[in-house]
């Protein structure tokens, strides 16, 4: 019998050679993501069900199963949302045509947009009204990408390599800028945009890096704890780019680790020898989730359960205008 594509949780039975397990500090849930959530459940406690949300509010089948259990529905574009409802857009951003489209829609949109990812499509906004040629860092298809590139259609090339890098052929090598997606490896960032200088020293960039700092912190806790594990479990969801980016990070650095949605996904083979287990989880995952993989091994006779802290975090933003202040009828 397979579950999501991963064999039968383990039998509470089993015996295995567990010692240990530690926490990654920072984990779970960052800023962008705690508003995003926050904002599709005080819109269903102010207005009632349906609200409706453009795409995945963030990249967490357990959140957003559980924001459509109080009414939230859940659709790919605005153009699927009946005129004059109340439409939520994403934690990872739009682009200008789908604000455009959804006011003639008469949508009543509330915007989740993360404030850091919001950062970014200003920078696209401003570098290509100065005329640059945009380089963006970031992952084909990704939403985030989708909607910072939509900020400057005619302006942002976007690579993914260091091999794309290579074979990018500008019109005006010496009036480039860059940008990058939030969630990506801070390593891999590093080695792409290395090459990015060589190619074209001239290139500007922002005043501030647009890796989030939560991407930045957890991937820091993750090289640190698995040093100290033999294997690291990642809660997240496949489509979380950062969540994935940490089970890479863990592996770079000596560790066994998988990506698992929630604690059912742990597999038997996996623990085959292991006396440490890591535990993390990427920014778009609740602390529950944790708290039931730690369960999990408790059950199973593990006593020793610590906490390895990298970096206190205190950032927090603002809930969105709309959900502060009450909902326009229209869009202006």
């Amino acid at each position: 019998m397979m579950l999501l594509g991963y064999p039968c949780p383990m039998p509470e039975t089993s015996s295995t050679g567990i010692e240990k397990v530690i926490l990654a500090a920072p984990r779970g849930y960052c800023a962008g993501v705690d508003r995003a959530v926050q904002t599709v459940e005080r819109a269903l406690d102010n207005h009632g069900a349906p609200i409706y949300v453009r795409k995945e509010i963030v990249h967490n089948k357990h959140v957003v199963e559980q924001l459509a259990a109080r009414g939230a529905i859940f659709v790919d574009e605005e153009t699927e949302v009946p005129e004059g409802e109340i439409v939520v857009f994403s934690a990872h951003g739009v682009a200008p045509a789908v604000h455009e489209r959804a006011a003639e829609r008469q949508l009543r949109t509330i915007d989740a947009t993360c404030p850091l990812v919001t950062k970014v499509h200003v920078e696209a906004r401003k570098f290509a009204a100065e005329g640059y040629t945009i380089i963006m860092v970031g992952h084909e298809g990704h939403e985030e990408v989708e909607g910072t590139m939509g900020e400057a259609p005619d302006s942002i090339v976007l690579v993914q390599t260091v091999e794309e890098v290579d074979q990018l052929e500008l019109d005006d090598p010496d009036h480039v800028a860059l940008i990058t997606q939030t969630t990506l490896s801070v390593d891999e960032t590093t080695e792409i945009i290395a090459r990015l200088r060589e190619r074209f020293p001239g290139i500007v960039t922002a005043k501030n890096e647009d890796i989030c700092y939560a991407t930045t912190n957890r991937q820091i806790a993750v090289k640190q704890l698995a040093r100290q594990c033999d294997l690291v479990l990642v809660i997240g969801s496949t489509n979380s780019s950062n969540s994935n980016r940490l089970v890479e990070v863990a592996r770079e650095h000596g560790s066994e680790s998988f990506l698992i949605d929630n604690h059912t996904q742990v597999r038997e083979e996996w623990l085959d020898g292991v006396e440490t287990v890591g535990i993390t989880s990427g920014a778009s995952a609740p602390e529950e989730l944790v708290e039931d993989l730690v369960q999990l091994f408790r059950d199973r006779g593990v006593e020793d359960v610590s906490e390895l802290r990298t970096v206190d975090e205190s950032v927090r933003f603002m809930l969105p205008k709309e959900i502060r202040k009450g909902l326009p009828m229209v869009q202006s």
